[in-house]
């Protein structure tokens, strides 16, 4: 596909093996010649939440300089779009390792052949952290949301969780107040833009190592992501600060079921080890999805 702007755009569809499912990307793999405005307005043009643009290119030691638009605004990192990304340059340099150089540090991916004809892709998060949600944080958020504090999970306090960039992590007490998601735009995004937040990431349990996840992203101009690599990071570091996390493990987050685009992210956990590493699949898409609405 080419933009309107003459540069040539990729899409792919990541953390699921269907075109139907997952989070859409765009990729532009040559962006060596674009300025931070065009590459905006690139963004806002594909429409997706986030699309990556490979900025510095080193085939040869397999390293390449990523940065991230949504269509309203740069972000430090995102995962859906790194997937997305590393499938793309592995569908023609080969698999293997990657190294992403990133406005948040560098993360490695390994590619390699996964199930059903798709190529997968496991990143490596910087350093995971995350800390208690102050009273004031949470209360102006569920008051945008619409959501109650005894709507939570006891077992599952607030936090704002970092891995490459912050989230706050909500977890709703049943799976009902998790699919009746109907919140304040503006609001929300207020919230988010006065505390740093790249996203609000709203879970439900259904077993320690399976949850279901759905993740506001208003500051980027979309009421809703289906699959939010960064917000698993984060919330992989969120497992581990609290303790859940006993020995190495993979937790499964579902997400995008709600809105019809499931995906599938695998967390990796390793309680001795702040970096959290992701896990999906990729595909090219060949037209464009509907991915639910959007608000810029």
């Amino acid at each position: 596909m080419t933009s309107g702007t003459g540069t040539d755009v990729l899409r792919y569809t990541a953390f699921s093996s269907d075109p139907a499912g997952g989070n859409p990307a765009g990729v532009v793999l040559d962006a060596s010649g674009l300025d931070e405005p065009r590459m905006l307005a690139l963004a806002a043009e594909v429409g997706y939440s986030e699309t990556a643009f490979v900025t510095e290119a080193d085939p040869a030691r397999r390293r390449f300089t990523l940065r991230y638009f949504s269509p309203l605004a740069e972000v430090d990192f995102c995962g859906h779009a790194t997937v997305a990304t590393a499938v793309a340059l592995a569908e023609r340099i080969g698999p293997g390792e990657l190294v992403f150089d990133t406005p948040a540090g560098e993360i490695p991916v390994l590619t390699a052949a996964g199930g059903e004809g798709a190529l997968q892709a496991t990143l490596t998060s910087v350093p995971t952290r995350s800390r208690p949600a102050a009273d004031a944080e949470l209360d102006a958020a569920l008051a945008a949301l619409g959501w109650e504090r005894g709507e939570l999970d006891p077992a599952l306090p607030p936090h704002v969780a970092f891995g490459g960039v912050h989230h706050l992590v909500l977890a709703a007490a049943a799976r009902d107040r998790l699919a009746d998601l109907a919140y304040d735009f503006e609001a929300l995004a207020d919230v988010m833009r006065r505390h740093g937040w790249t996203t609000v990431h709203l879970v439900w349990r259904e077993a320690p190592d399976r949850f279901h996840a759905r993740d506001p992203f208003p500051v980027g101009g979309v009421v809703e992501d289906p699959a939010t690599g960064a917000a698993a990071a984060a919330f992989g570091g969120y497992l581990r600060e609290l303790g859940l996390v006993a020995e190495p493990a993979r937790v499964v987050v579902r997400q995008g079921e709600d809105m019809g685009r499931p995906s599938e992210l695998l967390v990796g956990v390793d309680p001795g080890d702040p970096r959290v590493r992701v896990t999906g699949r990729a595909v090219a898409l060949a037209t464009p999805p509907v991915t639910g609405p959007r608000a810029v």
